[in-house]
């Protein structure tokens, strides 16, 4: 299930847990004044359920210097070893991972039926631009996957962040990646 994006709730997620508390709370008082205790819960208990959801994964995340020390790692390893660290990373997300041989693909991922293809050719590069999108777009268009993911380690352009919205292929960089790499 998606939440629209500009909802109240999908808001809440993005936020920091805190403001979801604030609003679990405010909500809590304003209500206990025209309504018994259990009501008033009832009330504020979607969106105390949101701060702590939200919280936990803040606590999850990575630090921006661990993100940076893991990209680096990344960017140092052969590619086989960038490869199976990737491998792991998927399977550890729920994915079963087959590597293709003579494909615009390194990785092929299945999970629920729905077939993904990765590539991540180019992760060394220090910036990406938009050729590789549009290689990687036309080789894998007909190839009936239902995602397809586009792995890199450096900086991308906004002109390939668009490319990439528009032919729905998925980022997969920075933190993201670093979350894999672990």
């Amino acid at each position: 299930m998606k939440l629209p994006e500009n909802s109240l709730f999908a808001i809440l997620l993005r936020a920091q847990w805190w403001v979801s508390a604030l609003v679990g709370v405010g909500i809590f008082l304003v209500a206990r004044l025209f309504i018994p205790l259990g009501f008033a819960l009832f009330a504020a208990a979607p969106f105390l359920g949101i701060a702590s959801y939200v919280g936990w994964k803040q606590l999850r995340r990575l630090s921006p210097k661990r993100i940076a020390a893991i990209l680096e790692r990344a960017r140092n390893q052969p590619a086989e070893e960038f490869l199976r660290s990737l491998e792991e990373g998927f399977r550890r997300d729920g994915y079963s991972v087959a590597r293709t041989t003579g494909s615009p693909a390194d990785l092929e991922l299945t999970n629920d039926g729905r077939v993904t293809l990765v590539v991540c050719r180019r992760w060394k590069a220090s910036r990406t631009g938009i050729e590789p999108l549009r290689d990687f777009d036309a080789a894998t268009s007909e190839r009936g996957a239902s995602a397809r993911i586009y792995v890199a380690a450096g900086e991308i352009t906004a002109q390939a962040r668009a490319f990439a919205a528009e032919k729905r292929i998925r980022l997969v960089s920075e933190e993201e990646l670093a979350q894999l790499m672990v």
